[in-house]
């Protein structure tokens, strides 16, 4: 945490439970309705921000506008104290609500027009009730790009106040420690899919318009200001936003970004004169109907510096989505800053006897290994005692009592502790492979089905847990998380498989869901398809507490593997560049599942057949797999049950697994985010660390 960060407030989460069937139920979580006692008011922290009406150019040659009518709110700031971590410093946490300008409409109500009297008050108060509301309806995007702009105009507007306090001239904003302090914080979502991309033209504005400062002066500030970190190269996930909605919502900044693209497009043009093709390709505008505004390109443009979060990502990001901008800007402005992950909740706070163990083996007082991660190799010279790895294997077993008790209490199952833990936690979609988890489950039970009862008797008990949420409107995910519970009815009432092999969906996933999740796992799985994950964290959580990785060759995957070493890591599946060549042959040179994968063919035919439940509600994602096979499933699917088999042949030597579960966690620290941050302040916001004066 930081001082200043400036976030959005919202009142009601989306709580997450199961109907009977099997389908995912969203239902408001109203967990602000007895307010939030951590959380000071600041009604003197107060801005307006406006949405609709009307952008009128200035004919004085300056480029500036006159933004006038339309909706009017106020942002009204909420401060939460964040307090550090064996530090002496608290930083502030600053969250946002929407306010009505104007209340409540006497004259309407007077004239019996009830409705009209309250739509104000509701208009505003929609804007911060439910965060980035179902997008697939038009005014479910209206209210969405609502709030990235609301977000946006609210924190730049407090940091520029801030900014002026010091008195210093708005050419060295992008210079000023103080501002670095904040800005590179109300971006934090900029780093995650291109939400605030927003605050280009914003400050756009707000330097031409308020300020009457020269296009080329504004957009050298803008340009030395913002930083982007890509998170995804999924096309479906780069951010877009139609022209007519941005025209009608954001008039002004749609002028904005058509200068900045008309401007852009000249020095490209200027550098590769006559490729018309290129000018296409980088336009912040993709024709179609309607036109769309491209926000990843518009990050890219308007940022100091680019950037991925894992080695592979950041290249597939070079070379793939932002080629033409690495040719056109130059190799140096695109680096890599691989994600990290907080130790202190991550290992100390949800696993505090392993942390006490790692503690007292070390010598080392909290403070000095949780703050310097690397401390952690300390344990390499241990993994021969012996006495160590029955308390590191006690301390994992306790971990899977506290979560067989959850699941007791949750779901109302007793689970074999015994067993191996197998856990897939994250939210869910098609690229994450959900699916390819489930249908091995399905394949290892039907071979579980066709065994004799000796042949079971050499099986490796196994217990496979999954927990995470579905967009609202993401139908095939929604129907996967279905098929899961539906599955595990089958499989946890079956008399002859169930001590072998039993499933659980946790509802209602959560960070305090995963803090008894990730230190129960034995193993867990990251199993995106390669390419398409540009990091991942939860794999850094699962290794952190000695739990060992399946997954393919993708995100930091790999970064993990090369400082764990690939014998305590279970890789499978096509590597990256070989993807796209697979697609073309799914395209255009089809060949039927039952002949690629037969194994997969039979899974498929049996969810089809209705063993766990009506086969045909299921259609909708079979077909996915056998019409096109976007994710190639059928490509990794024997190569993900081998390795599932190494799995299984590993965990009988149960001592040499705890030896490989005792190097994972040794070798985690470069995964701290104490690492990624300092590589952000030294490489990107010319930040320097502080003492605070004790």
């Amino acid at each position: 945490m930081f001082a200043g960060i400036t976030v959005v407030g919202i009142w009601a989460s989306i709580q997450i439970r199961h109907f009977p069937t099997g389908a995912q139920l969203e239902a408001p979580d109203p967990w602000l309705d007895n307010q939030n006692p951590w959380e000071l008011p600041r009604l003197d922290v107060t801005y307006e921000v406006r949405f609709y009406g009307y952008a009128e150019r200035l004919n004085d040659g300056t480029g500036r506008s006159v933004w006038t009518g339309g909706q009017e709110v106020l942002a009204v700031a909420y401060d939460v104290m964040i307090p550090g971590c064996y530090t002496k410093n608290t930083n502030n946490l600053r969250l946002w609500e929407s306010k009505p300008k104007r209340g409540f409409d006497l004259n309407s109500f007077n004239a019996g027009d009830y409705e009209r009297a309250i739509e104000s008050s509701n208009s505003a108060a929609a804007i911060t009730s439910v965060l980035y509301p179902n997008d697939h309806t038009s005014f479910g995007k209206e209210l969405r790009l609502k709030q990235q702009y609301f977000w946006t105009a609210a924190s730049l507007a407090d940091i520029l106040r801030r900014f002026k306090n010091i008195g210093k001239p708005l050419s060295a904003f992008p210079d000023c420690k103080l501002y670095f302090y904040r800005v590179s914080r109300v971006l934090i979502d900029v780093y995650l899919q291109t939400h605030p991309t927003l605050a280009i033209p914003e400050l756009m504005r707000i330097l031409i318009d308020e300020e009457e400062t020269p296009w080329d002066d504004a957009w050298n500030i803008v340009t030395n200001t913002f930083f982007y970190t890509n998170h995804t190269v999924l096309p479906e996930a780069l951010e877009k936003w139609p022209v007519p909605l941005m025209e009608h919502l954001l008039p002004r900044h749609m002028q904005i970004i058509y200068d900045i693209n008309m401007y852009f497009l000249q020095a490209v043009e200027k550098k590769f004169p006559g490729d018309r093709d290129r000018l296409a390709r980088m336009s912040l505008i993709e024709e179609g109907f309607p036109k769309q505004v491209r926000m990843a390109f518009l990050a890219c443009i308007g940022s100091r510096r680019v950037n991925g979060v894992a080695e592979l990502h950041s290249e597939l990001v070079r070379t793939t989505i932002l080629k033409d901008f690495v040719e056109f800007e130059g190799r140096s402005k695109f680096s890599n800053v691989t994600n990290g992950i907080t130790p202190r909740r991550w290992l100390d706070q949800c696993n505090p006897e392993l942390s006490a163990l790692i503690s007292k083996t070390l010598g080392l007082q909290k403070p000095v290994w949780l703050k310097d991660l690397f401390r952690l190799e300390g344990l390499l010279k241990l993994v021969e005692d012996k006495k160590f790895r029955d308390e590191w294997a006690a301390i994992k077993q306790r971990n899977k009592e506290r979560l067989a008790n959850l699941v007791k209490t949750t779901l109302g199952f007793t689970v074999n502790t015994n067993a191996m833990f197998d856990v897939q936690i994250k939210r869910l979609h098609e690229y994450k492979r959900q699916t390819l988890n489930i249908f091995g489950v399905i394949y290892r039970y039907l071979t579980l089905k066709k065994m004799s009862a000796e042949e079971r008797k050499k099986v490796n008990p196994r217990v496979v847990f999954f927990a995470g949420k579905a967009a609202p409107a993401y139908y095939i995910a929604k129907l996967t998380i279905r098929l899961i519970v539906n599955v595990a009815r089958v499989i946890n009432d079956d008399p002859e498989t169930k001590d072998l092999l039993s499933l659980y969906f946790l509802p209602d996933y959560s960070v305090s869901l995963a803090e008894v999740l990730i230190p129960a796992s034995d193993i867990s799985q990251h199993i995106s398809t390669a390419g398409t994950e540009a990091s991942g964290t939860s794999n850094m959580k699962f290794c952190l507490n000695g739990g060992l990785l399946v997954g393919t060759v993708d995100g930091a995957n790999i970064e993990i593997a090369e400082e764990v070493g690939e014998s305590n890591v279970f890789f499978f599946g096509h590597l990256a560049p070989a993807v796209e060549d697979l697609r073309y042959q799914h395209v255009y040179h089809p060949v039927p599942i039952e002949e690629k994968c037969p194994a997969l063919a039979n899974v498929l035919n049996t969810v089809s057949g209705g063993m766990f439940g009506d086969g045909g509600v299921y259609d909708p994602l079979l077909n996915t797999i056998r019409q096109g096979d976007y994710y190639l499933l059928s490509d990794d699917f024997d190569s993900y049950i081998a390795a599932l088999d190494l799995v299984d042949e590993a965990y009988k030597d149960k001592d040499e697994w705890v030896k490989k579960s005792i190097r994972t966690t040794a070798k985690m620290g470069k995964f701290s985010s104490d690492r990624a941050i300092n590589e952000y302040a030294e490489s990107f916001w010319n930040l320097e660390a502080i003492k605070v004066p004790q």
